[in-house]
């Protein structure tokens, strides 16, 4: 393993170490090529940065890309920068991974880890020895973004040894989001046993682009899987559709059966396992303190949403929101309508979230219920400072390291763990020097 120290700040500043990456003409969410897994070797301290974020002033200083969209509120976008006052121990954990996208805990301190283009899952021990590729995961449709995406360990793995996890699920006539869990067989070679899908996204589309994929378990013992829109005008016009699950957040029980309080239960014009509406493409998802689910969804050019989920609500993807398209031509009249929710907070441009916890730790006090996310094309760790469920403060984070984002979790010691988007992609874990 590799350790290196950093507060994030001046010093990398000076020695040229931070980057920006501007978005692309395509998608900056997943872009197919990946920046070179950069980041120091051996020691390296910083002092915190030294900027116009440091005297209140908002963090993002580069022009919106639909200026003429304001927000609706104070504090909707743009919050002012904040600095972490503690000093930082970035420790690399494993490398070699291709395009790794999840991390889930197992109760011992390993962890699974999901390969999206591959299909392939690994356990990891905590000092960084893989594990053989977990054998008896069925195919995935690895084009684009799709492939293997979130994992989770279930509630009562103890008991079961039940895992579960997301992938692009190869059909007649295209593909679509599945959620299949399995018993994990330990060992030296470890697999799976008795699998069963639990859930597929209705209806089949050929796209091999947004179809969301994160798993939220709740302490009551449901399961939210988050859905996109798939992104082609044909998945995009159903993001409001109660008939299809494209654009929405599902709620099912472990075992695929549909809870009998989801909102639209018993109705003819809507798929029973329906939460929520109106979404574009999300792949981050936590609960807070609350069990309060929070959700951050991709926008297009402009338009990265935080937020806050609830029951049978239409954040009005795509009738409303702050983005445009990737050429320029606008997809929305206006930024808001009936029935139709506010984001939290939103980005333009955008950082290409991917990956979020809601701090609950006690290694780092100062980011308790700090809201952290992977930023893909922002190449950051982006914390975000919550008052009174508003956004009062924005920090980028790891942006020496010149790499994508893709997941952020916490341990059960209270480090921060990551992994980078490349095709030589690192765990890493973060730590109080």
């Amino acid at each position: 393993m590799r350790t290196w120290m950093k507060t994030f700040g001046l010093a990398a500043l000076l020695s040229g170490l931070g980057s920006a990456y501007g978005q692309s003409p395509r998608s900056p969410s997943e872009q197919n090529g990946n920046l070179a897994p950069g980041g120091a070797k051996g020691s390296q301290q910083t002092q915190p940065r030294e900027d116009a974020a440091a005297q209140g002033a908002p963090l993002e200083t580069a022009p919106p890309n639909v200026p003429e969209f304001k927000p609706a509120f104070p504090g909707q976008t743009r919050a002012p920068g904040v600095k972490s006052r503690t000093a930082i121990q970035v420790t690399e954990i494993a490398s070699g991974f291709n395009k790794p996208w999840a991390i889930a805990f197992l109760p011992d301190r390993r962890m699974l880890v999901t390969e999206k283009p591959t299909g392939k899952l690994f356990i990891v021990t905590p000092d960084g020895k893989k594990s053989p590729a977990v054998e008896g995961l069925p195919p995935v449709d690895g084009r684009n973004q799709g492939g293997l995406l979130d994992v989770e360990v279930g509630p009562d793995y103890a008991k079961s040894g039940l895992i579960y996890w997301t992938y692009y699920e190869p059909r007649e006539g295209g593909n679509g989001l599945a959620v299949a869990r399995a018993k994990l067989v330990d060992g030296p070679k470890p697999r799976v046993a008795n699998l069963q899908v639990i859930f597929r996204m209705q209806p089949t589309l050929e796209s091999t682009l947004h179809a969301g994929g994160r798993l939220v378990f709740t302490p009551d013992g449901k399961l939210f899987v988050t859905l996109g829109e798939r992104s082609i005008l044909p998945g995009r016009v159903q993001a409001r559709d109660l008939k299809s699950h494209f654009g929405k957040i599902v709620r099912i029980n472990p075992d695929g059966s549909v809870p009998q309080d989801n909102p639209f239960v018993g109705r003819q014009d809507a798929r029973p396992e329906i939460w929520s509406l109106g979404h574009r493409n999300i792949l981050s998802a936590a609960l807070d303190s609350q069990n309060r689910l929070w959700e951050v969804e991709m926008g297009p050019r402009g338009g990265d949403e935080l937020n806050l989920v609830g029951k049978a609500k239409d954040y009005g993807w795509p009738t409303i929101g702050y983005g445009e398209e990737y050429s320029g031509e606008p997809i929305h009249k206006t930024t808001q309508g009936p029935g139709m929710e506010q984001p939290v907070y939103y980005w333009d441009p955008v950082i290409s979230p991917s990956g979020m916890v809601i701090y609950s730790g006690t290694l780092f006090p100062e980011w308790r219920d700090n809201v952290f996310i992977g930023g893909l094309s922002s190449q950051a760790l982006v914390r975000l400072v919550m008052k009174d469920d508003r956004v009062v403060g924005e920090e980028r984070l790891l942006t020496d390291l010149n790499a994508r984002i893709r997941e952020v979790v916490q341990g059960p010691e209270g480090a921060l763990y990551v992994l980078t988007d490349a095709s030589n992609g690192r765990l890493l874990k973060l730590t109080p020097r």
